[in-house]
């Protein structure tokens, strides 16, 4: 068996399971999910929508069998309200809701402190580092240090942990959905490169980070 069919076959496989699921617990429910198997043609954002990434960085689980993670959030009415991203190889359940914190396995953790630029590490998707878009290579140049970690699960975790500064990719519904709600929640910026909200049934180019790291990321690529 080729090592694509192997993915296919275990995106699938959670992908089912994971909308099954939420069809019990939340009957009546939308779901968008990234192999298509929730609600058909989904155009409209009323009411509970679940956003679902099966698995995020699944080369990596191919090639490295780490750095790979499972999402999902709700969104009602089109706004970020609970966001789930599972850390599947260290077993760290990251999860919160607006209003509500963050946790990771249930003990709740701080707001990362709001650093600049110069003072943290960002990760940049190698796309957009090699073809310059936005003058992001010289965004590289004026942090500490360049990370791309491949999976946006993963990267989203080093948003809301402190360990990177600043994340910019694009990004399909199923990578940010989560991830946005818990970084919104602990007053982190989200939003598109252009400064603004991102859409949440389309791909973005997407900023999350400290505040002052995108008032600094502002002042680069503008």
């Amino acid at each position: 068996m080729h090592f694509n069919d192997l993915v296919t076959s275990v995106d699938k496989e959670n992908e089912r399971f994971i909308d099954d699921q939420l069809k019990e617990i939340d009957p009546g429910c939308k779901i968008l999910s990234e192999e298509g198997m929730g609600t058909k043609d989904l155009s409209d954002v009323s009411g509970h929508v679940w956003i679902v990434d099966p698995i995020d960085g699944t080369l990596n689980f191919v090639k490295q069998r780490e750095y790979f993670g499972i999402m999902l959030a709700l969104y009602v009415d089109g706004k970020p309200t609970l966001g789930y991203i599972m850390d599947c190889v260290n077993n760290r359940l990251y999860h919160g809701g607006i209003g509500r914190g963050v946790y990771v396995n249930g003990k709740k953790i701080s707001a990362p402190e709001n650093l600049s630029l110069k003072e943290g590490l960002v990760s940049i998707s190698s796309p957009l580092i090699l073809e310059d878009v936005r003058h992001l290579q010289e965004v590289a140049r004026h942090a500490s240090g360049l990370r791309m970690y491949g999976s946006a699960a993963m990267e989203m975790i080093g948003m809301i942990t402190g360990e990177l500064v600043a994340y910019i990719s694009y990004l399909k519904p199923w990578d940010l959905a989560a991830g946005r709600v818990l970084a919104e929640e602990l007053g982190l910026t989200v939003k598109s490169i252009d400064g603004t909200t991102p859409d949440v049934l389309s791909s973005n180019l997407v900023l999350i980070a400290t505040r002052q790291v995108s008032q600094d990321i502002k002042e680069i690529i503008d």
